[in-house]
This record gives structure tokens, sequence and C-alpha cells, in this order.
């Protein structure tokens, strides 16, 4: 099986998989608490009323967050069955079904989040996306971007285990079972390295470890330096 149509495939899996819990999604809670107060560090810097963009905004977790503190949120999801449950909250000002990889805004936004998201974005399309990030919100607007981080050891087992199995994997490339599940984790240096390429200034970084210590999430703050 060549990469492309592996991917393809691992990026339906995966839309069909959160199709699948979207209903009690919102009863999950990860064991990480940053993500609220970094939402409202995002709000604080625009002006109220302002609009963030939460792309993909899966069932609207943090339009809550956005509301509280008088801004508006629009959302995009590729799961329709995510972006049902989100419209029920009756809060975002739009909702589109619509990926990361096809966005087109163009300066639509004060700012954008993109919240445990990445994880799922293989590294042929981390530049097209942060391109789109970027592109969405007004010159100089801030984003927050999350992106999940495993032990190095982890990664690497993983890796062992697709190429012995044939699959065309790179290092960093994670499937759980045999379909769906799929993460990618570039690690910190290579994400600084896009961000920079992308003209993704950041303005602040938080690191949060989950209970077992084998994973975890880097929060950043971002600022696009490009007019």
């Amino acid at each position: 099986m060549d990469r492309r149509t592996w991917l393809a495939e691992r990026r339906t899996a995966t839309r069909a998989e959160y199709d699948a819990v979207a209903a009690d999604y919102d009863s999950r809670r990860y064991p990480v608490t940053l993500q609220d107060g970094f939402v409202a560090r995002l709000a604080a810097t625009i002006p109220p009323g302002g609009v963030i963009l939460d792309a993909p905004c899966g069932t609207g977790r943090y339009f809550a967050t956005v509301a509280a503190a008088g801004r508006r949120v629009a959302g995009i999801d590729q799961s329709p069955g995510m972006l049902a449950e989100a419209a029920k909250k009756g809060i975002a000002v739009s909702l589109a079904v619509l990926g990361l990889q096809e966005m087109a805004f163009d300066s639509a936004f004060d700012a954008v989040m993109t919240i445990d998201a990445m994880e799922h974005v293989p590294p042929e399309d981390w530049p097209i996306v942060l391109a789109n990030l970027r592109r969405a919100v007004r010159p100089g607007g801030p984003l927050y971007l999350t992106v999940e981080e495993l032990r190095d050891d982890l990664v690497g087992a993983a890796f062992a285990d697709l190429a012995a199995r044939g699959l065309p994997a790179v290092r960093g490339e994670v499937i759980e079972g045999d379909v769906a599940g799929y993460h990618y984790y570039p690690g910190r240096d290579r994400v600084l390295g896009w961000l920079a390429a992308e003209g993704l200034a950041v303005v602040d970084e938080a690191q949060e470890s989950g209970p077992n210590g084998e994973w975890g999430y880097r929060h950043f703050l971002l600022r696009s330096s490009r007019a």
C-alpha cells in the first residue's frame, strides 16, 4: 500500500471513530487541565465581541469559556457527528463541516484555537494546516495550539511495530488497533521549526503530563508575525 492511500484510510477511519463517540464525548474528560486557562487567555487578547475560530471544535467543549469572556466563537470540524453535538449548545455564531486541511479562510477571525487535534495530522500536512490557521486569523492575531506528546521509547516501539507490519509509516506515527486511532507525535523541535517557517511566534509555552507520565500536552500561545 502506498503512503498516500494509507493516510487517506487513516483519516477516514479517524473521522468515523469521532462520529461514533460523539453522543457521549462530553462525558469523557482527559486528566489535563490547562486548556481552559489558555482559551481564556486567548479570548482576553482580542476585543470584546471578537470572534474566535475553534478549529476543529469537536462538540464545542470550549464554547462556554469563550462566551463567558464576552467573545463569540465559530466552529469547524470534519466529523458531522461531533458538529451536531456542538450545534446543540446554541453558542456558536457559525458551524461548518470542514477539515483543517481544507480551510480557506482569509483574515476572517480575531483569533484561532486548535485544541486536541494536531495529533491526527500527518507530517506532510502540518505545513498546510499551519498555513491555513495563520491565514484565517487577522494580521498579527493570536493563535492557541496544543501538541500531544508521547514518551520517546513508546514512539520508537510503535514505529518498529508498524515497520514490521510492512506499513508505510514514519517515526512518530502510532496506530491504535488495526484501522483507527491514528496519532502523530512530531516532537517539540520539529514543531518549533514548522511554526517559525510559517511566521508564527511563540508568545508562551507550557507542558503538561498525563497521570502515568507516558503522554502529555504542550501548549503554545502564538502570534502571527505576517501582515
